[in-house]
């Protein structure tokens, strides 16, 4: 593994991150709420977005306006079924969902969850680096690269290491401060 592949493998845990992120509630409607709802579309788990237009009108509602007027039942199925704790509001043509304020016991679970993420996209950095390593050891034993060479490609891996982990502290930060305001 190059420096390059783990360099673009870590952004792409960090990306990951942050759309774990996008799916926790901070009080405030948001339709990336929505992302891991999947509808049971004729046999086929199909995400929210394929199937309904998803806006968020003011900060306390989330309206979703299906293609097709079939789809509702199935689209307030999937929302009561989820993880998402919200009472859908089935108008015949629109989804309403809204958005309760957020209780303090309630903000304390989500900033524990975001944590919970946030450890996740750290573990993956570092088991990237590992295995980045792993490669650099093996190239420097069969006499592809020199000690030197090895000991440099060790250093610049560390400090990207540092750099998107730092990154996924930022994004924990900024997420709790979401959660947090009120």
């Amino acid at each position: 593994m190059k420096l390059d592949e783990a360099e673009s493998t870590m952004q792409k845990t960090v990306e990951s991150t942050q759309r774990a992120f996008n799916t926790i509630r901070t009080g405030r409607a948001n339709a990336s709420l929505l992302d891991k709802v999947m509808v049971e579309y004729y046999g086929t788990p199909t995400s929210m977005k394929s199937l309904a237009n998803i806006s968020t009108p003011d900060s306390t509602t989330i309206t979703i306006q299906p293609y097709d007027r079939g789809t509702l039942n199935l689209i307030e199925k999937a929302i009561s079924m989820s993880d998402v704790g919200l009472t859908p509001n089935n108008d015949g043509s629109v989804i309403r969902l809204n958005i309760p304020p957020l209780t303090s016991d309630r903000r304390k679970e989500f900033v524990k969850l975001a944590a919970k993420y946030a450890e996740e996209g750290r573990v993956a950095i570092r088991n990237i680096r590992r295995d980045a390593l792993d490669s650099i050891r093996k190239q420097e034993k069969a006499s592809e690269i020199s000690e030197d060479e090895a000991k440099d490609q060790q250093d610049k891996l560390q400090k990207l290491t540092d750099k998107y982990s730092a990154k996924i502290g930022e994004l924990l930060a900024e997420k709790e401060k979401d959660i947090t305001t009120v």
